[in-house]
């Protein structure tokens, strides 16, 4: 594909060869879809009540008139006319649902709308900055769609981040439950086969390390392609700063202002930030990305941690079997296996409205269900092949 040439951070074009047709086709639908955001975002202005609201609609809006004459002067440099452009059927319905009902309803449509914008302009070099803008517009959306402003967007951010510690808790818990329902079915399914104990315990042994080489691989592909992500579109934020600071103090801005403080001290804030590139990447990446460059997570200590937690959960119903070999083994595991999993099922009541004895005996019923089941099938798979 053939490009018409580089866009300069001040609007202009430095012209090197005429673009192909399928260029100006993309050129073509990219303005109109500028002009649907410009008519979106005016009918969203007109039917806020609230001033300060409005004024971030308006400020949206001349960001997308801002992008639409990128593409118009791509197409004016190549010598096309511009297509001429009608308000849609979309943009109508919005507007009549934001006049009647509150634009409140409608935010996570056009949320959506402009994540799709930025996926759009993936891959577009003429649309260098695009997919940042979009974003941080969609994050903007989001953060008036969630209705949180002042002291409550500060709690919202402090249940976040509480959150992000939980997280690691709730993930061990359900790796050592994962373990624990797995390994526990595997060896009810094998006993009910009445295989010998030395069977059931081998079964249970490569249930376990299966299970946990499993688990930790498949976390620790997962993280690493999870961290790759974040630092990518981390480099991507300081590339934009460095190369926009204006436009990127413009989006931090109204991320602030959508958040309920006021436009001046919104504006002030930001510009203090961008001015500071050691606390500016930091705050954008927080504000637009919504992550902690300080916990992106480590591959190893997730891969680890959830290896270690399968293993626990897993050993518990096979260590009557290292330690016994008599009839009342089978029995023991059982038993020990039930109280494991009411523990592990109270232990959940952390994370949910429930009382510890409801979610504890949810959980009993569960593994009791999942192992009884595989008793069944091995019972009878050993009857067929015995008989």
């Amino acid at each position: 594909m053939l490009l018409v040439g580089a866009w300069k951070e001040k609007g202009e074009m430095a012209t090197e060869e005429k673009p192909e047709r399928e260029d100006l086709k993309r050129y073509r639908e990219n303005y109109l879809a500028e002009q649907e955001g410009i008519a979106l975002y005016g009918v969203l202005a007109a039917a806020e009540k609230e001033p300060s609201r409005a004024g971030i609609f308006q400020k949206l809006q001349k960001a997308e008139e801002r992008h639409a004459d990128r593409w118009a002067a791509l197409l004016k440099a190549a010598g096309e006319p511009l297509p001429d452009y009608s308000v849609s059927a979309r943009v109508r319905l919005l507007g009549w649902i934001a006049r009647i009902f509150g634009t409140q309803r409608v935010l996570p449509v056009v949320s959506s709308l402009e994540a799709r914008d930025q996926t759009g302009y993936l891959g577009q070099p003429e649309a260098a900055g695009l997919p940042a803008e979009e974003r941080s517009h969609s994050r903007t959306l989001r953060a008036m769609g969630s209705g949180a402003t002042g002291r409550e967007a500060i709690v919202r951010r402090e249940r976040w981040h509480r959150g992000g510690r939980g997280g690691s808790l709730r993930a061990a818990v359900f790796g050592v439950n994962d373990g624990l329902v797995s390994n526990l079915s595997l060896v009810m399914g094998v006993a009910g086969a009445e295989a010998k104990p030395e069977f059931i315990l081998l079964a249970g042994i490569a249930g376990l390390l299966a299970g946990a080489f499993s688990m930790g691989a498949g976390e620790y592909v997962s993280m690493k392609a999870q961290r790759e992500l974040f630092e990518q579109q981390i480099a991507m934020e300081k590339q934009e700063l460095e190369m926009s600071p204006k436009e990127e103090e413009e989006e931090l801005a109204l991320i602030y202002q959508a958040k309920g403080v006021p436009e001046e001290e919104a504006s002030t804030l930001a510009h203090r930030i961008v001015q500071n590139p050691a606390t500016a990447i930091d705050t954008l990446v927080r504000e637009e990305l919504g992550l902690d460059p300080s916990e992106l997570g480590s591959p190893w200590g997730a891969a680890i941690s959830s290896f270690l937690a399968f293993v626990t959960g897993a050993a518990v119903p096979v260590i009557p079997y290292m330690l016994s070999s008599g009839p009342a083994t089978l029995i023991v595991s059982a038993v020990l296996s039930c109280v494991a999993l009411f523990a592990v099922g109270a232990l959940l009541s952390v994370f949910t409205a429930r009382g510890p004895l409801i979610s504890g005996f949810r959980m009993l019923g569960i593994g009791l269900m999942a192992s009884a089941i595989t008793f069944a099938v091995g019972w009878f798979f050993g009857v067929s092949g015995g008989g």
